[in-house]
């Protein structure tokens, strides 16, 4: 009986613990989250004030009067639209060109053997870990060299031929996908790119999705390289445009605020709707090395 009862009392004590647990868990996220979110409700609140009313203190959230202006401005009396647009030429080869070119690198790695695979893996590797302000000026150097500097293909040629990044998350995808299935094709007489084709991208589209998200949102707010070789306004794209009010409106915070809300709508659309793949890549990717 005295068993028993202390099983039960420390049954008791451990849910007890667990619950506390839970409680300091939520709350570190809760508090968490909100520090996240904060500077976006500010950006948010401060697109809907009017000019002069921005950095008055004590901050008002919630404007007395929403400033609807802000928003018709910045659609219809600046250059956002074009930027946006000039944005999805910029990266919509690189996305999928890119995506394509880093799976097939990547399935090479994780399926074939060919001499020096792992040497030259961890070359591939080793690239991750140079600056990107490294490069810059032979990069830019060399452009200019060619006559690529104002035009768009700095932008888009170099992404066509992959990332490093998106080599190893691929490649370690990869190599979840039972050989078995690969055994199979081969049998029926499968070569190794149908096999890539048929078997191997089908059954990774959630690291493909993920790798693809991730390569557009890069690309969506690169703000460096178009500034380094972009020089026209037609040519902007929506990280310029949005740069250029702070010098072109005489830094009018409200205009800044209200495209960069705008800007942000596609990513969290594109976010939400691929939610689900995001968080399976995420978490299936590295599970085997």
């Amino acid at each position: 009986m005295t068993k028993t009862v202390n099983s039960s009392g420390w049954q008791r004590k451990k849910r007890a613990g667990e619950r506390i647990r839970k409680g300091l868990a939520y709350l570190f996220l809760t508090a968490g989250g909100l520090v996240m979110v904060t500077p976006f409700l500010w950006m948010l609140s401060t697109s809907l004030k009017q000019q002069g009313l921005e950095f008055e203190m004590p901050p008002k959230w919630i404007p007395e009067r929403f400033e609807w202006g802000n928003y018709r401005f910045v659609l219809f009396e600046s250059d956002i639209l074009q930027g946006f647009f000039n944005t999805m030429l910029v990266i919509a080869l690189p996305c999928l060109v890119g995506l394509f070119t880093s799976a097939l690198a990547a399935s090479a790695f994780a399926r074939m053997e060919f001499p020096a695979k792992n040497i030259l893996f961890t070359l591939l590797l080793a690239t991750m870990m140079i600056p990107g302000v490294v490069t810059m000026i032979p990069t830019f150097i060399l452009f200019k060299s060619i006559g690529w500097v104002d035009r768009w293909l700095p932008l888009i040629v170099p992404g066509m031929f992959g990332a490093a990044a998106a080599v190893f998350l691929l490649r370690q995808f990869f190599m979840t996908i039972p050989k078995e299935l690969e055994d199979a094709a081969k049998v029926d007489g499968m070569n190794p790119f149908h096999i890539f084709i048929r078997i191997l991208l089908p059954l990774s589209k959630p690291a493909l999705i993920t790798q693809g998200l991730l390569g557009f949102l890069a690309g969506y707010n690169d703000y460096l390289a178009p500034l380094i070789y972009i020089n026209t306004p037609e040519k902007y794209t929506l990280q310029l445009v949005l740069a250029s009010f702070q010098g072109f409106y005489t830094s009018q915070w409200t205009y800044i605020m209200a495209g960069s809300v705008l800007a942000l709508i596609p990513t969290l659309l594109l976010f939400f709707l691929a939610q689900k793949y995001f968080v399976e890549g995420i978490t299936l990717t590295g599970m085997k090395g």
